[in-house]
């Protein structure tokens, strides 16, 4: 589906719905919803794209503010807006002692040593809770993206 767009080097990353690839397009949201508009034809699914350039990329990755001792449980969420306004002690209250989250334009910081399946702090609270659509990635993830991006 991705060469019928035309887009090139086209490679996805095992199974976890992302895909890297090559595009003359320059207009990243129009391109989201060229793909999202595309899956939903040949698939029937209606779900967003996000698309991020290999330096946007190596940005959010490059700043991490977490230690290299905490990225095993470290999660990336990436913020398709940037949201009108964050409540960022609403926010602090709901996390559990442990747990730490930083802001950084569109993506969001989390680590969370108990697991990201118990957190309250979740991919959907924050959606609801910024108004903004979002994707999560744990970092081992994030970080293979960017090395088949930048191949």
């Amino acid at each position: 589906m991705f060469v019928e767009l035309n887009l090139n080097s086209v490679q996805t990353y095992l199974q976890s719905g992302n895909v890297v690839f090559q595009a003359n397009e320059i207009d990243s949201k129009r391109l989201e919803h060229r793909i999202s508009f595309s899956i939903e034809e040949n698939f029937g699914i209606d779900v967003p794209a996000l698309v991020l350039s290999a330096d946007t990329l190596k940005s959010i990755v490059e700043n991490c503010p977490f230690e290299k001792s905490k990225e095993a449980m470290l999660y990336i969420t990436f913020l398709f807006d940037t949201p009108n306004s964050i409540d960022k002690q609403s926010i602090e209250c709901r996390k559990s002692a442990n747990e730490e989250i930083v802001f950084f334009e569109k993506a969001v910081y989390f680590y969370c040593p108990n697991g990201y399946g118990r957190t309250k702090l979740n991919n959907n609270f924050l959606e609801n809770f910024l108004k903004v659509k979002a994707t999560t990635r744990n970092w081992r993830t994030v970080n293979e993206l960017l090395r088949i991006a930048l191949l």
